[in-house]
């Protein structure tokens, strides 16, 4: 059986991903990354690298059991 990819593996896909095109790339370039919370247990992550990619990924606090999804 396969692993399932959670919200946070897939951002972390996608920051990976960015960050190899912008190391190939012959110029300047620049990466950012937002975290918003949005309700109990949910994030809003945006990455800014040109364009933004949004995601909702769940969380919980320092306390919780929680770390990304599927956990």
């Amino acid at each position: 059986m396969g692993t399932m990819a959670t919200d946070s593996d897939i951002v972390l896909e996608k920051m990976r991903e960015l960050y190899e095109s912008l190391l190939c790339h012959d110029g300047f370039g620049e990466m950012r990354l937002e975290m918003r919370i949005l309700k109990k247990g949910q994030k809003e992550v945006i990455i800014h690298c040109g364009k933004q990619y949004r995601y909702v990924v769940d969380f919980e606090t320092a306390g919780g059991k929680l770390h990304g999804s599927g956990g």
